[in-house]
């Protein structure tokens, strides 16, 4: 395989890959105070963006706080798995 080819294929799997949602799911355990505070902590949203997104999460039991590359999601998921937040990845369609 010469080096135009797997520079070409390269092109096309990126221009393939579909963002990532990274997901908020509704839980017992925590506050809705405290799930505002991990969003604006994480992500840098102002107050009343991610109290809009926790009220999504604690009325529809889940909420898509951000979409983007897989390897960042990944991250992002990780981290508020850290704060105890129920988080999950899925591909958006």
């Amino acid at each position: 395989m010469s080096d135009t080819e797997t520079l070409t294929r390269t092109r096309e799997d990126t221009a393939l890959d579909v963002p990532w949602n990274v997901v908020v799911h509704d839980d017992p355990v925590n506050l809705m105070a405290y799930v505002t505070w991990v969003l604006r902590k994480i992500f840098g949203y102002d107050e009343k963006k991610a109290g809009q997104l926790m009220m999504q999460v604690h009325k529809q039991g889940r909420s898509i706080v951000w979409s983007g590359q897989r390897e960042r999601a990944e991250f992002f998921v990780q981290q508020l798995q850290s704060h105890q937040l129920t988080t999950s990845l899925e591909k958006a369609t």
